[in-house]
């Protein structure tokens, strides 16, 4: 089992796709630490030796790359800030909806949240009049 940044990668997948579940490395990142610690495209996991496996995690640590909980507290903190200083992309956090100016008269279900529909009987009786 290769454990990195307290992740356990995935044994059945490749290298390169592995190293993609850890938060903060994608598909070109990923690429370039295989390329630095010389593993090649097809190897997988499962492959990979106790030695390369340490080389990973030293390249990772060496490269300065902010990964897991350092990069989701930073990201939490940038959130947080927006909020307290109420700008606009602070209160669109607040609320639940979109920040960077998609439209939500019809999508935006991620970020809203599951469709309600209309309450029943609710139609207004006519006047007697």
């Amino acid at each position: 089992m290769a454990r990195i940044a307290g992740i356990d990668l995935p044994k059945t997948k490749r290298a390169q796709i592995a190293l993609t579940y850890i938060y903060g490395i994608g598909r070109t990142t990923a690429t370039k630490i295989c390329e630095k610690v010389q593993i090649a495209d097809d190897r997988r996991v499962q492959d990979l030796t106790e030695d390369e496996v340490s080389r990973l995690r030293e390249e990772i640590e060496k490269s300065g790359l902010q990964v897991e909980g350092d990069l989701r507290r930073v990201d939490g903190l940038s959130v947080k800030r927006l909020i307290e200083i109420n700008c606009y992309r602070g209160q669109r956090h607040r609320r639940g909806l979109p920040t960077r100016g998609q439209r939500t008269k019809t999508n935006a279900r991620t970020r809203r949240g599951r469709k309600r529909g209309t309450v029943a009987g609710k139609k207004i009786a006519p006047s007697k009049g």
